[in-house]
């Protein structure tokens, strides 16, 4: 016998029934998204490797040791997408969707990739969804993405989840907070590795989850207290927004995230019972990172939420959760009445229900075994009997009554049965 292949380790898979949860997650996301305006955007699953590199920061962990890249028969060098951002705004520049009405409001969903250490809830390949909202810098706009993501998280029944939010400054007050933040690193006894990271970008090293680390910058300077009267209104007012729509949010005047893009407003949804991988999406608003890709200065705000960590706090909440499930289950008793059956079901599906049948010789106890499994809302056995009377006897598989009704009236009480 030749020995199985498997799955790559660190990759996250799903399949029946945990997939249908899965998939109702990603959707829900998906969901609140629209709701809000937001049209949807394909990428390329990889790209050229110099976006990630210009896009998300060159000193970045992503980009020095967790980007899969290789290089193409043509010599090019590509990369796995490890985020989304990056990708949409090298889409808007490329077909110049930013010359039309503003903010370009695009979401997507995928699959993106890091060479991490796989553990609970951290995976090679991850699944996100993400909106980007882009060439606007009204502070209404960056509470419009937090609530986009807080009412998708809600809609799913998630509660325990906290909004964490600050301001990372701008152009204008970072370079005197980095000069400040250089020296107070400069004075510290920083490993190599470290000092590298603080020589690219100082505000990484404060992404340091080190416990030792965590002690030696317990008195660093924060950038919240360095902010120009500009950043300081525009968090204020985002502040104020929130408030007006009822968000509860943390200031968290740490928070730096993984990608060097971030400036001003920047979020990041924690839930507590996920344990060290609590963080379940976060984003925030990147002033330079379209002119940094060869766009023009407009300014953008998104997120990215993580589907998988978002089904790991559904099910660390003991929620349940909603799965679209089947209208119908059909069991055939010959081969007459499987080919009737398997016509009823066509039909019923070009209607828009939901339809499944027992193929097979299979025999009835087996079939309604399967009936029972399938999750299915009614089930209906169809023999020599019905098929004679053209009545067939519909069971609620969760009450188990039964109703007759005419074969040919199977739609309209199907469709009574959702009203």
């Amino acid at each position: 016998m030749k020995p199985k292949i498997l799955a790559p380790k660190g990759v996250a898979e799903y399949f029946p029934p945990e997939s249908m949860e899965f998939e109702r997650i990603r959707d829900g996301l998906a969901q609140s998204a629209r709701l809000a305006g937001y049209r949807y955007i394909e990428l390329p699953v990889f790209e050229d490797t110099s976006l990630f590199v210009r896009g998300v920061g060159e000193s970045t962990d992503v980009v020095s040791k967790e980007m899969y890249t290789f290089e193409d028969r043509g010599g090019r060098s590509l990369t796995l997408r490890p985020e989304g951002t990056a990708g949409v705004m090298r889409a808007v520049i490329e077909h110049g969707l930013d010359k039309g009405q503003l903010p370009v409001k695009l979401w997507y969903s995928g699959a993106c990739f890091r060479a991490e250490r796989p553990q609970q809830g951290r995976y090679r390949q991850f699944y996100q969804v993400g909106i980007e909202a882009i060439g606007n810098e009204d502070p209404m706009l960056d509470a419009e993405v937090i609530s986009v993501a807080h009412i998708g998280f809600r809609n799913l029944g998630l509660r325990a989840f906290t909004t964490q939010i600050t301001s990372l400054g701008d152009k204008n007050c970072r370079p005197a907070y980095r000069e400040k933040l250089t020296k107070y690193l400069s004075e510290l006894p920083l490993d190599p590795q470290t000092m590298e990271r603080a020589r690219i970008n100082p505000l990484r090293v404060l992404d340091d989850k080190r416990p030792e680390f965590s002690e030696l910058l317990k008195n660093a300077p924060l950038m919240l207290d360095h902010l120009c009267n500009d950043c300081k209104e525009h968090f204020e007012s985002v502040k104020s927004a929130l408030q007006t729509i009822g968000i509860d949010y943390e200031i968290n005047p740490r928070m730096v995230r993984g990608l060097d893009y971030y400036t001003r407003t920047t979020f990041e949804f924690v839930h507590p019972l996920l344990g060290a991988q609590s963080g379940i999406g976060g984003g925030g608003r990147y002033d330079g990172l379209m002119q940094e890709l060869g766009g023009s200065s407009l300014s953008g705000i998104g997120f990215g939420l993580g589907v998988d960590r978002t089904l790991l706090a559904a099910r660390a909440e003991n929620l349940h959760i909603e799965v679209e499930p089947l209208d119908l289950y059909l069991i055939p008793l010959s081969t007459a009445a499987r080919e009737m059956a398997f016509e009823i079901a066509i039909d019923l599906r070009r209607q828009g229900f939901i339809v499944d049948m027992s193929f097979g010789e299979r025999g009835l106890k087996g079939a309604m075994k399967a009936a029972d499994k399938s999750g299915a809302r009614f089930s209906a056995v169809l023999g020599e009997d019905e098929m004679a009377s053209q009545n067939i006897s519909l069971k609620d598989m969760k009450t188990g009554s039964s109703r007759e009704v005419r074969i040919g009236d199977l739609f309209k009480s199907l469709q009574n049965e959702e009203k």
